[in-house]
C-alpha cells in the first residue's frame, strides 16, 4: 500500500479474533475517524465493504454513497460521488457532514504504478475495550470461481432476461465456453436463479475491462452498462431493433437469441477447427 501512494497505514489489531468481525471493525474505524478526523473515507464495494460502510456512516452520523463509478474532488474539498440514476449519472455531495464516505468497486479506477522506493508510517491501533459484539463471524467459506475471472478476462459474454429460460441461459454459457470467455450477468438473470450473484456486472456488481464484450438478451440499462464502459469492442444481440442497448455498443445483431446463438457457436467451432 505504501508503494501505491499511502503515507500512513492504520492497522487495527484484533488478537482475540482470527476472522473479520464487521461490528468490531465498524466501531474501531469510527473511533479512529473521530480521533484523526479524515475528510474522506473510501471503502471497497466488496461483500464485506458493503456491510461495513453503512455501519461506519451511521456511527459517525454522516452520509454514504454506495457503488460510485467516479469520484471528483473540488477545490473546496467537496467529494462529488457519481452514480447511475434516473437513466443517466448524478453527483451526490455531502457539503456539511464529515467525513464524506463512499464505496467504490474494484476496476472503477486504474491500478496505480507502484513506486518501490516509497515508504510510509505504520500505526498499530488496538481495538476498543469492552466490546461485546452481537454477531460474530465463526467461519468464512471461500469458493473458487469457475472459468475465467471476470475482472481479468479479455473476452466477456454476459446474458440478461432475454435468455428467457434456464435452457436459453445454457446457450449463453455454451457461447462463453466456446470463446473461452468469462461469463457475466445482469440483475434479472441473477434474480431468476440462472447464475450466481458473483457474476453480476454493473453498478452493484463488477467492473470489467475486456477487449471484447458480447451482451446477449439485455436491454442496456445504465446500471449494467457502467460496468462495461471500459470494454474496447462491445457487441449486443437482441431481437428488439429499438432496444436502447444498440445505441451504446459498437455492433448490434437483431436476432432471436435462441435461434442465433446455436448457429453462431457452430460457425465459431468451424472457424476454430480450421
Amino acid at each position: 500500500m505504501f508503494q501505491s501512494g499511502a503515507d500512513i497505514i492504520y492497522q487495527i489489531n484484533f488478537p482475540d479474533f482470527d476472522k473479520f468481525q464487521t461490528e468490531i471493525s465498524s466501531i474501531s474505524i469510527s473511533d479512529l475517524a473521530k480521533e484523526v478526523k479524515p475528510q474522506i473515507i473510501l471503502i471497497g464495494s466488496t461483500f464485506l465493504g458493503r456491510e461495513l460502510a453503512p455501519l461506519v456512516a451511521a456511527r459517525l452520523k454522516t452520509g454514504l454513497t454506495a457503488h460510485c463509478i467516479d469520484l471528483v474532488l473540488t477545490e473546496d474539498m467537496i467529494l462529488e460521488q457519481w452514480i447511475p440514476a434516473y437513466g443517466g449519472l448524478i453527483a451526490i455531495t455531502c457539503p456539511e457532514k464529515r467525513p464524506q464516505i463512499a464505496t467504490v468497486a474494484r476496476g472503477v479506477f486504474p491500478i496505480p504504478t507502484l513506486d518501490k522506493n516509497k515508504t510510509g508510517r505504520l500505526v498499530l491501533v488496538d481495538k476498543p475495550e469492552d466490546i461485546n459484539p452481537r454477531v460474530k463471524t465463526l467461519e468464512i467459506i471461500r469458493t473458487d470461481p469457475e472459468g475465467v475471472p471476470l475482472e481479468e478476462a479479455h473476452t466477456v459474454v454476459a446474458g440478461g432476461a432475454g435468455a428467457g429460460s434456464r435452457e436459453g441461459w445454457k446457450q449463453i454459457e455454451d457461447l462463453a465456453q466456446t470463446l473461452n470467455a468469462a461469463l457475466g450477468s445482469t440483475r434479472p438473470a441473477v434474480d431468476e436463479g440462472w447464475i450466481d450473484l458473483e457474476t453480476m456486472i454493473g453498478q452493484s456488481g463488477k467492473m470489467v475491462h475486456p477487449d471484447l464484450y458480447i451482451g446477449v438478451g439485455l436491454s442496456g440499462e445504465q446500471q449494467h452498462m457502467v460496468g462495461i464502459a471500459s470494454a474496447k469492442v462491445m457487441v449486443a444481440i437482441n431481437n428488439d431493433p429499438k432496444s436502447p442497448v444498440f445505441h451504446q455498443v459498437n455492433y448490434g445483431i437483431v436476432e432471436d437469441c435462441g435461434e442465433f446463438i446455436p448457429i453462431f457457436i457452430k460457425k465459431l467451432e468451424e472457424y476454430l477447427d480450421n
